[in-house]
């Protein structure tokens, strides 16, 4: 395979990747501005899904087609600054998924569902639903700092 059309595979599942974390916030955002629990879980439901499709098979393209080019194009993996450093910030977004975002996907789909009316409910749903956002602006804004890295290739510390 040539380097060139890994590198269009790369490009296209970094978009797939971005694109899903952003639309995901989006509608999250649009359904709790609704104070709507059915609409909340709808979202969120379908923001899991959505993970399952885009994001997950996306990470798994970035990194077997990163892998490959930089094998093609003869750059050491942990040498070049630039694959170093987004390499970190990408694996700094994965484990904010992992051990925050994906976590309380389920937790605020399950408040949503199990939801009445009441304030409480919405005290709770508001205060996982902050965590998520704020841990999802992370994960969002670490791989958006490896895109840029990876286009513009600043001069950073390696190995």
């Amino acid at each position: 395979m040539s380097y060139l059309f890994l590198k269009l595979l790369h490009i296209a599942s970094v978009v797939i990747f971005l694109g899903n974390i952003i639309t995901g916030l989006f509608w999250a955002r649009h359904a709790h501005n609704s104070r709507d629990f059915v609409l909340i879980s709808a979202t969120f439901d379908g923001i899991i899904r959505s993970d399952r499709r885009f994001t997950g098979p996306g990470v798994v393209g970035i990194l077997v087609t990163g892998v490959a080019a930089a094998i093609i194009a003869k750059l050491p993996i942990l040498g070049t600054s630039w694959i170093l450093w987004s390499i970190i910030l990408f694996s700094i977004s994965g484990l904010v998924f992992g051990i925050c975002i994906a976590p309380l996907q389920r937790k605020i789909l399950d408040i949503a569902r199990k939801a009445d009316t009441t304030d409480q409910a919405w005290k709770t749903y508001v205060e996982n639903y902050r965590r998520w956002e704020l841990w999802g602006l992370v994960a969002l804004i670490t791989p958006v700092a490896a895109l840029v890295i990876m286009v513009l290739k600043p001069a950073l510390p390696g190995l």
